[in-house]
């Protein structure tokens, strides 16, 4: 099986006018175990051509919400399949299932910013510095499936550039450079696959996709002139077109900068998730992936894109587990540019829950009852719920509880959100107060390592 080399920088791409190239290109195929593995018979070759279109055209449609990956994780409506066999593209989602990913494997995708210089379609468009970057695991030993975002302003170190931030890889050594930094960033974690993904693509899926319903937590106006991007929104929960939806995904015009984009990337893959699972957008999907293809830069081979697909197919709600890596901003008199600060032990940590990569040393358990930093925000309609519940956790030995402000958006059932990434914490808490749903993502209140997002089942819970 090729993979990226992400152990040495000896044949970093200087540019992206050529795919970049793997480690082992030209050597022998490696005895590892293969990323997918079928026992269907060979498909035809007007088969695999519609295969080939079919795949690559999810994969595309996965990669552009954001690069979130979201279509791989969605499972097959019945009655989808054509009856004519093998002539029709929605048919091949069903051939594709013969095939199966054989083992986890991590797959490394990127929102590119836009390159004003490219020509449309090509390769110079996925050049330029990476909006968007995460990690994702698929996991076909639990069935599960983790997203790890990577904060766009990460610090780094780059060979002959120095300090900079992570963004800049792709732009300096492209797909190839980006992994073996990421990799390095974590805990050498080996990194099998790339999906590249054009910005230009999340309008346009959007909408065609008939707009995505979410909840906009204030009014957001920025301007980027360089991305020639301007974002004016209005608070409060509405379908937002593909224009709007690339406004709520890239607002950088809150205190939270960078982290705030990730925040809201996260909110956005759940509600493009449910959208892409509704009567009205199953019929579009043909168009989808006709339309998508010419967005996309991948390494993931046609066999590997269908067992990826199969696997998110299988793949239940609660297997979908999304954290960002955990840090810090950094203050003002330390570097001249704003940066991401990684927390070493928070990604040790991140990694050996989501990765099952065993940490450079050995972690310190440090978040006991007292040590655990727990926010409180209140979605229910009981004004005194957050405080309510700040007394019942102080009873139960939690010390260093704080009620931030409430959450507009109303609901019924109580989230307890593993900020940071610590599901073990979350779970342990979540059954402590007998109520609520643990939710494996970081939408909740930067300043803790666990956020709990109070609904109206905590007002049954108190009486």
């Amino acid at each position: 099986m090729k993979q990226i080399d992400t152990k040495s920088v000896q044949n970093e791409a200087k540019s992206d006018s050529s795919p970049p190239q793997l480690a082992n290109q030209t050597q022998k195929p490696s005895k590892q175990v293969p990323l997918a593995s079928s026992k269907s018979l060979p498909p035809s070759s007007a088969a695999k051509s519609l295969q080939k279109a079919f795949a690559l055209g999810i994969v595309t449609i996965a990669s552009t919400t954001i690069g979130l990956t979201a279509a791989l994780l969605l499972p097959l409506p019945v009655g989808l399949v054509a009856k004519d066999k093998i002539t029709k593209p929605l048919d091949l989602w069903q051939f594709g299932m013969g095939y199966r990913v054989s083992r986890p494997v991590n797959i490394l995708v990127m929102g590119i910013d836009r390159v004003p210089t490219a020509a449309p379609g090509s390769r110079e468009i996925f050049s330029g510095r990476s909006d968007t970057m995460l990690l994702l695991r698929v996991d076909p030993d639990t069935d599960s499936i983790s997203l790890l975002s990577i904060p766009r302003d990460t610090q780094v170190e780059l060979p002959q550039v120095g300090i900079t931030k992570i963004n800049d890889a792709n732009v300096r050594g492209g797909a190839t450079l980006a992994a073996r930094t990421v990799s390095g960033v974590l805990s050498g974690v080996q990194i099998d696959r790339y999906v590249r993904v054009s910005t230009e693509a999340f309008k346009e899926l959007v909408d065609r996709m008939g707009g995505v319903e979410v909840y906009v937590p204030q009014p957001m106006f920025y301007e980027d002139k360089t991305q020639k991007l301007k974002i004016d929104l209005s608070a409060g929960k509405q379908v937002l077109n593909g224009a709007q939806a690339e406004q709520f995904a890239r607002f950088r015009g809150d205190d939270l900068g960078d982290i705030g984009r990730v925040q809201r990337q996260q909110a956005l893959l759940k509600a493009l998730r449910k959208q892409l699972t509704s009567p009205s957008v199953i019929p579009r999907i043909p168009s989808l992936v006709q339309a998508m293809q010419k967005y996309i830069d991948t390494n993931l081979t046609i066999e590997e894109m269908l067992a990826l697909v199969s696997a998110g197919r299988k793949l239940g709600e609660g297997n979908f587990k999304m954290v960002m890596l955990p840090g810090r901003f950094s203050s003002p008199d330390e570097f001249r540019a704003s940066y991401w600060i990684m927390e070493s032990a928070g990604r040790d940590r991140v990694m050996q829950q989501y990765f099952n990569i065993d940490p450079l040393s050995p972690l310190v358990n440090g978040d006991s009852s007292a040590a655990l930093r727990i926010s409180i925000q209140n979605a229910s309609r009981n004004p005194n719920a957050a405080s309510q519940l700040s007394q019942r956790l102080i009873a139960l030995g939690f010390s260093n509880v704080f009620i931030t402000s409430d959450w507009a958006d109303k609901q019924t059932q109580t989230q307890v959100i593993a900020q940071r990434g610590d599901l073990q914490a979350a779970q342990v808490l979540q059954q402590q107060l007998g109520l609520g749903t643990v939710d494996a993502d970081s939408t909740g209140d930067l300043e803790s390592d666990i956020t709990i997002r109070v609904g109206d089942d905590w007002g049954k819970q108190a009486k």
